[in-house]
């Protein structure tokens, strides 16, 4: 048992957190009780008069049907983006640690899609799937493939997906091949030695002993394709076509920005920030149940 660490002076604790303190108290609670409150108001678009509504923003909110298909937008959108960027990203890195020669090249060029910012990335994907001019559009064509996501939404919505895991394969490659080099070897060779084939050792060995990375991921995950593919979304298709690929944070910048519904998206945001807490309490309320520390 480690010695518990005792400060000389009492108040030299509280001024080492004072620093942290005052940053989530600027940057998240500020701006959520602003959110909050705004969501109970109702303002004219030039933000001069105002009157306190209570809930009647958020029941306007939830009874919108472009607000009820932002949400099965945004299920269908996240579900796809965290399951295809974590699955690629794993047998990336299973195949990465199997490398010898040249590993440190072939794992840099890997990582490098995470440097790319989300617009820019949108903008990558825009360029090589444009049906006017977009090279691999040409292609998809070419093979009798109809291929135009201005104008087809289930095109569109596999489009931002793919944008969006490639974004962020980058990211989930590098913890697993953190995890998977901290995988004792000796517990492998001594399967290998029993007889169990390369499959099984992997689903009865290696994949258990991830899943700390895997559940850490799985919460990254869902938090980045709920809030950073703003930038990804807004290059690609701007919500379309026909709110086709308009998630709920993108529905949140259309009626606030564009719109000039201040109190509707204030009650979006607040609506939003709750969903995200509660996925994240509940994976760790039953999803961490089920990983193993080791």
């Amino acid at each position: 048992m480690s010695p518990r660490v005792v400060f000389p002076n009492k108040l030299l604790p509280y001024l080492l957190l004072a620093p942290q303190l005052a940053i989530t108290l600027v940057f998240f609670y500020w701006p959520a009780s602003q959110a909050l409150r705004q969501s109970m108001l109702k303002e004219d678009p030039f933000g001069l008069r105002s009157r306190f509504v209570w809930f009647d923003n958020f029941e306007k909110v939830l009874s919108d049907p472009n607000y009820l298909n932002s949400v099965k937008v945004t299920v269908i959108f996240s579900v796809s983006t965290a399951f295809v960027a974590m699955a690629l990203a794993l047998l990336l890195a299973v195949m990465a640690d199997r490398v010898i020669r040249a590993k440190g090249f072939y794992r840099t060029l890997l990582i490098w899609p995470y440097a790319v910012a989300p617009a820019i990335a949108g903008m990558l994907w825009l360029f090589l799937f444009n049906p006017s001019i977009g090279s691999l559009a040409i292609g998809l064509r070419w093979l009798g493939i109809p291929w135009d996501p201005l104008l087809n939404g289930n095109q569109a919505m596999i489009l931002v997906v793919a944008a969006a895991a490639w974004k962020q394969i980058s990211y989930n490659f590098l913890f697993f091949v953190a995890g998977l080099q901290a995988i004792p070897k000796t517990l492998i060779e001594a399967a290998a030695i029993d007889g169990a084939g390369e499959t099984k050792r992997f689903w009865t060995i290696v994949f258990p002993l991830l899943a700390p990375t895997t559940f850490f991921l799985l919460v990254i995950n869902t938090t980045y394709a709920f809030f950073d593919t703003f930038g990804i979304i807004h290059a690609v298709t701007g919500g379309g076509p026909g709110k086709a690929t308009e998630t709920l944070v993108y529905k949140v910048y259309s009626d606030g920005a564009l719109n000039q519904l201040l109190g509707d998206s204030a009650a979006q945001s607040v609506i939003l920030m709750v969903i995200v807490i509660a996925l994240t309490a509940i994976q760790f309320r039953y999803v961490e149940k089920k990983v193993h520390y080791g």
